[in-house]
C-alpha cells in the first residue's frame, strides 16, 4: 500500500514541476509579461494548492492505517479476555482435585503464567485507552497497592526476599499506570540484585523508596538511565524501555523522581508523591 502511495506521489511531484515551469514559461516568453509581482503571486497560490493535495495524499491513507491498527487491537484484545479467563477459572478448579505435589506444582506454574498473560492484557487495554486519552484517576491505597504488586511478583520470583515497612497513604492516580511503574521498579531491583536476593520497599512521609543490594550505577550510567532502550547491562533479558515509562509517566502524574546509587552496592529509587 505505501510503495504504490509513495509512486502516486511521485508521479503527482513531477507533474506539478512540470506544470509550474510549463506556466512559468507561458508567462514569460508567450505573453512576455512584464508584472513579476503577479506572476509570482499566481506561482505562490499554485504551490500551495499542491502541497495541499500532496500532503492529503500523504496523510489520509496514514490515518486509515493507524485507524485499522487501533480497530484490530481493540478486537484481539476483547477476543484474549475470554480465554484468560476460562483458563484461569479451570485451573483453580483442577487444583482442588490434585493431590500429587509434582501435580500441584505444573498447575501453579500455569496458573502463574496465566496471571502473567492477564497483566499483559491489562497493560494493553491501559496503552488502548492512554492513546485515546480515556484514562481514569480514582482513589488509591499505595500501601496496599503495594502489597499487591509484591505478592504478584513473588510469584515470579520466589527466590527474592521482599520486606516491606509501609505507612498507610491514600492518593489519586491511575491504578493501573502506577502499577506498571512499581513493577518496572521492581523488576528491575530484582534484575540488578545479582547473588543478594532482598529487596527493600519503605513508604514514608509519602515517599516511596526501593532499594536493591546489587551492581549499583555509576554518575555517568545515572544520566542515561531513562534513555529509550538504554541498558547498564546488555546481558539483562528486556528491551531497556522501562524506566523511559517509568520517567514518562512520572512526570505526567507530578511524582518526584530519583535515584541514588553506588557501585557495587546497589541503587535506591525514590518517588515523591505529592499531597491530595
Amino acid at each position: 500500500m505505501f510503495r504504490n502511495l509513495r509512486i502516486t506521489i511521485f508521479i503527482y511531484y513531477v507533474l506539478t514541476v512540470l506544470s509550474l515551469m510549463g506556466i512559468l514559461y507561458y508567462f514569460v516568453s508567450i505573453i512576455e509579461t512584464q508584472n513579476l509581482f503577479l506572476l509570482f503571486f499566481i506561482l505562490f497560490l499554485l504551490t500551495i494548492f499542491t502541497a495541499i493535495i500532496i500532503a492529503k495524499l500523504s496523510i489520509d491513507p496514514l490515518f486509515e492505517h493507524v485507524r485499522n491498527l487501533q480497530n484490530l487491537s481493540t478486537e484481539t484484545l476483547h477476543e484474549l479476555n475470554l480465554p484468560i479467563s476460562t483458563i484461569r477459572t479451570n485451573i483453580s478448579m483442577l487444583k482442588k482435585n490434585l493431590s500429587n505435589e509434582k501435580d500441584l506444582k505444573r498447575a501453579s506454574r500455569v496458573e502463574s503464567a496465566c496471571i502473567m498473560l492477564q497483566e499483559r492484557y491489562n497493560e494493553l487495554d491501559y496503552m488502548i485507552k492512554l492513546q485515546s486519552a480515556n484514562i481514569k484517576h480514582e482513589t488509591i491505597s499505595l500501601d496496599e497497592l503495594l502489597k499487591k504488586r509484591v505478592d504478584f511478583l513473588k510469584q515470579i520470583y520466589p527466590h527474592v526476599e521482599f520486606t516491606l515497612s509501609l505507612e498507610p497513604l491514600q492518593i489519586t492516580n491511575d491504578t493501573i499506570g502506577l502499577s506498571k511503574v512499581i513493577d518496572n521498579l521492581l523488576d528491575n531491583a530484582v534484575k540488578y540484585s545479582l547473588n543478594i536476593h532482598k529487596v527493600d520497599i519503605r513508604l514514608h512521609n509519602q515517599t516511596l523508596y526501593i532499594k536493591d543490594y546489587g551492581c549499583g550505577i555509576d554518575e555517568v550510567e545515572l544520566l542515561k538511565i531513562f534513555d529509550r532502550y538504554y541498558q547498564s547491562n546488555e546481558n539483562m533479558r528486556g528491551f531497556g524501555i522501562g524506566l523511559s515509562m517509568v520517567k514518562r509517566f512520572c512526570d505526567a502524574n507530578h511524582i518526584a523522581l530519583n535515584f541514588k546509587s553506588k557501585l557495587n552496592m546497589g541503587t535506591t529509587v525514590i518517588l515523591k508523591f505529592k499531597e491530595n
